[in-house]
């Protein structure tokens, strides 16, 4: 195997970091199982983290980052898989400490991998990545919770026009949810309606502190990706016996709550985390996401880049200025 292209971040002497695509030596994959070739990847918040050296992202550099991948086997010294098999890796450590999907090569172990699902293309599953992972867990946790039909539900998503949340709100309009959209960004509300939501609002009035016990009830459940106090005001405004599942802290992570909504409607808090669920369970969601919760629109709701477009993608991601999904075409 020769050098391969990859988008890198390093870290300078006065601990400032840059960033570029460069050729990098076959020599600098870790060990693993499975060597893939990869095909497309897609941009998260942790790769836009990544690229100002987080911490919580990676300690390790010069870093590719890249938390998803789909791509091509080239070996796999387990067997498992054969070269040419079409594969998908998300979670883990996968592009945090761990060289990830932002190459043209990746090298990972055999627990890391799911086959992708014929149903599915590299580029769609790349488009739902990590985001798609995650609604596809808030949902299914609320439907062991669910009491009513879901036409008759009303499901509430924040962060609306981001990643995570621009995939809810169509998966779960498919489902035949009652889509309510909350979103801060005025320009996205037509598209959000075009994905499925049958109500937009805005999230201003939701992101400061409410000091009400409890608010009118105005959905079912909800979906958040934003975190701090919106998250407490979302639960406070959420249905007897309804259920709020938290992924995200776009607007926070830290939120003063009582116990009321919990003790007096009885209001549940699911905590969903996509980057650790065990192997079976992931290759269970990308199959839905081949599947059931596939929505029409799937291919409109990205735009495309070249790994050379990547910095100044992030850059917006970090400023807030991004909008739904970003499709890295890497080879």
């Amino acid at each position: 195997m020769q050098d391969y292209r990859a988008f890198r971040i390093h870290r300078g002497d006065d601990n400032d970091f840059s960033v570029a695509v460069e050729s990098v030596p076959a020599s600098t994959l870790p060990d693993g199982d499975i060597l893939v070739r990869v095909h497309y990847s897609d941009l998260n918040y942790k790769d836009a983290l990544g690229a100002i050296g987080n911490p919580g992202v990676s300690r390790n550099f010069p870093h590719t980052p890249g938390i998803d991948a789909a791509g091509e086997v080239v070996s796999d010294s387990t067997n498992q898989y054969r070269p040419g098999d079409r594969v998908l890796i998300s979670g883990y450590d996968f592009g945090m400490n761990t060289p990830g999907g932002l190459a043209q090569y990746c090298r990972v172990p055999l627990q890391w991998v799911c086959p992708c699902p014929p149903q599915l293309d590299l580029p769609e599953a790349m488009i739902f990545g990590t985001a798609g992972l995650t609604a596809a867990m808030c949902l299914d946790k609320l439907a062991r919770l669910q009491h009513k039909a879901i036409s008759d539900t009303r499901l509430l998503v924040s962060g609306a026009s981001g990643g995570v949340g621009s995939l809810a709100t169509a998966m779960a309009a498919k489902l035949g949810f009652q889509v309510i959209a909350m979103s801060g960004k005025t320009q996205a509300h037509d598209s959000l309606r075009a994905l499925g939501a049958t109500e937009v609002i805005s999230s201003a009035e939701w992101l400061e502190p409410n000091k009400k016990a409890l608010l009118k009830p105005q959905w079912d459940c909800a979906i958040d990706t934003l975190g701090g106090d919106a998250l407490f005001n979302i639960i406070k405004a959420t249905e007897r016996e309804g259920a709020v599942a938290a992924c995200g802290l776009a607007s926070g992570a830290d939120f003063a709550a009582t116990v009321y909504p919990f003790i007096l409607r009885g209001v549940a808090l699911l905590g969903v985390d996509s980057a650790e669920q065990a192997n079976d369970y992931k290759r269970k969601l990308w199959l839905h996401l081949a599947t059931d919760l596939k929505p029409a629109s799937l291919r409109s709701m990205c735009e495309e880049i070249t790994l050379e477009q990547v910095p100044d993608v992030l850059a917006s991601m970090r400023a807030g200025r991004s909008r739904g999904r970003y499709l890295v075409r890497v080879d």
